[in-house]
């Protein structure tokens, strides 16, 4: 027995042997996969962005399973659309068309295989590109990678020459990788979630910063561009703008109506307002003096300079140079500055060497500067270059609603001025400076103001009678018989007619109430509304001046 079992014994002995060295050579091969493993993942786990993350994963499943190449396309927000920055302008996949194979992948959320022949029979231009990119090789395998959550991130084109995919695809190595992919892919859209929204928050801060600061900057304006009209309020937003540019801005309008005031507002906001302001007006200078005045001239450079001067485009240096009335500029001297525009470097007349000015340039006229080019009078190629920045300002005829802010602006700089003044104006008086369309606008309206200020008692309100239309504009006699829109006033008799005043200023409003009654169809909430009037107060005036009609 004994003999027995120690030939037994002998005879399994090379067996158990043989299994010891099969089990330390799986121990050493797991081993050295846990250490190739840890390295791959250590990798991984450094990647703080997600382009870097997705090249490094393409790079190691390559070199760790023997691969011609691997690609890691991103799906975008849609869900339609993959994305590989590996391969650039051809790296965009649409897959709203349901024959890619991306699509069905993305439709089934499962891996497949790919081989070379039925790649060949997708004519689908940019899978076609990334079978070129490969090399065209034998098999594809095609890997959705997901979330925890199940939601897809893209998905792993790996290329073979060798079709045996469950080789590789069965490693855990292969899964591990895989899933530390898919959390790490996460992560980095997390993060990049959180960049994004910390920079749009930041846009939105800034956002509202630059708001708020073009807001109060508006206000600024309104205290010298004054009206509420939607005119006014979008004009004032647009000389903001335009003084936090470098574009030359070209002011168009009437005359009267405040030009010179925007270029004042664009070179009080501008980074140049601590630089001079420096006006020209082209009109009130003699074309033989203009170039004189603006190059400068050195000491015997004509006849009467018997010393050097310093032309106002040098003073304009760091500042904002204002030419009012540039319609009236000669054409000889519009192409010489023209060049100054171009180069901001001109010759003062008898110097030898050009100088350099750092100027802003903002230009005025009150003449159409498009009929001015077509008669040959101003230059096409100057117009383009001044109008970068075009600004309209509206004449007063067409933001009524304006007329009263600018009636109690003026009464108040009036009485600021002279230490005492009138109140205000009364209802009465506007609606006789409605009827007039103000050919001198804002200017003009000024003038009038001022004049019935000093002929109003001091805290009294300004009545029609001082306003004295009829003396200043003749041809406009009937204007105090006018309405609103500035028809004629059934009833009223002409300036020269009336010889009792208060009782024709009570006609006069009575015939206003009376038309205005008549607009609205009898509607007196709408009437008192139009003549800003309470609704009571315009029953009480209809009762005292038995007003009847509608």
């Amino acid at each position: 027995m004994y003999s027995q079992r120690v030939l037994e014994s002998r005879a399994t002995g090379p067996a158990v042997g043989e299994l010891n060295i099969s089990g330390n050579r799986n121990m050493g091969r797991m081993q050295t996969e846990l250490h190739t493993g840890i390295d791959l993942a250590v990798e991984l786990l450094r990647q703080d962005n997600l382009p870097t993350l997705l090249k490094v994963a393409s790079r190691q499943l390559e070199n760790t399973f023997g691969l011609t190449r691997c690609w890691s396309l991103e799906l975008d927000l849609s869900g339609r659309t993959l994305h590989c920055a590996a391969l650039g302008e051809q790296g965009e996949f649409d897959c709203g068309d349901f024959s890619h194979p991306f699509a069905h992948l993305l439709q089934q959320g499962k891996p497949r295989e790919l081989s070379r022949a039925a790649s060949y029979r997708l004519d689908h231009p940019g899978f076609q590109a990334l079978v070129d990119a490969s090399n065209r090789p034998r098999s594809f395998w095609l890997e959705p990678i997901k979330g925890e959550d199940g939601r897809t991130l893209g998905i792993l084109v790996l290329c073979n020459e060798e079709p045996e995919w469950d080789g590789i695809t069965a490693q855990p190595l292969y899964r591990g990788l895989l899933t530390l992919l898919s959390h790490q892919w996460v992560s980095q859209l997390k993060t990049s979630d959180q960049v994004w929204q910390r920079r749009m928050l930041k846009r939105s801060l800034d956002h509202l910063h630059d708001a708020e600061a073009v807001r109060q900057r508006c206000e600024e304006l309104a205290t010298t561009l004054v009206g509420n009209s939607k005119g006014m309020t979008d004009l004032r937003a647009q000389i903001v703008r335009a003084a936090g540019s470098q574009l030359s801005v070209l002011v168009q309008g009437e005359t009267g109506c405040g030009k010179d005031l925007v270029a004042q507002g664009i070179h009080r906001f501008s980074d140049r307002a601590e630089g001079p302001l420096v006006v020209v007006n082209c009109a009130a200078i003699p074309d033989s003096l203009l170039e004189s005045e603006l190059f400068g001239h050195t000491k015997g450079a004509f006849s009467g300079a018997d010393r050097a001067k310093e032309g106002l485009l040098a003073q304009a240096d760091g500042g904002t140079l204002f030419l009012d009335e540039i319609g009236d500029m000669p054409m000889a001297l519009q192409s010489k500055l023209l060049r100054v525009l171009e180069s901001r470097r001109f010759r003062p007349l008898g110097a030898q060497q050009e100088q350099h000015s750092d100027f802003r340039l903002v230009a005025a006229t009150h003449q159409p500067l498009s009929d001015c080019i077509e008669e040959g009078r101003f230059r096409r190629d100057l117009f383009y270059r001044l109008s970068q920045f075009p600004l309209r300002v509206k004449p007063l005829r067409e933001r009524p609603e304006d007329l009263e802010p600018l009636c109690r602006h003026f009464i108040r700089e009036y009485t600021a001025r002279e230490g005492a003044g009138p109140l205000g104006i009364s209802s009465h008086a506007l609606g006789m400076l409605a009827a007039y369309n103000f050919p001198g606008n804002a200017r003009e309206l000024r003038n009038i103001v001022e004049f019935a200020c000093l002929q109003t008692p001091v805290g009294d309100d300004i009545q029609p009678e001082v306003l004295r239309l009829d003396d200043l504009f003749p041809s406009q006699e009937t204007c105090v018989a006018s309405d609103f829109q500035g028809t004629a006033v059934p009833g009223m008799p002409l300036a020269d007619e009336v010889d009792d005043l208060r009782a024709a200023a009570q006609a006069f409003e009575a015939a206003i109430i009376r038309e205005r009654l008549r607009q609205y169809g009898g509607n007196r909430a709408q009437a008192a509304e139009s003549l800003g009037l309470p609704k009571r107060t315009l029953a009480h005036k209809c009762l005292k001046y038995q007003v009847t009609e509608a």
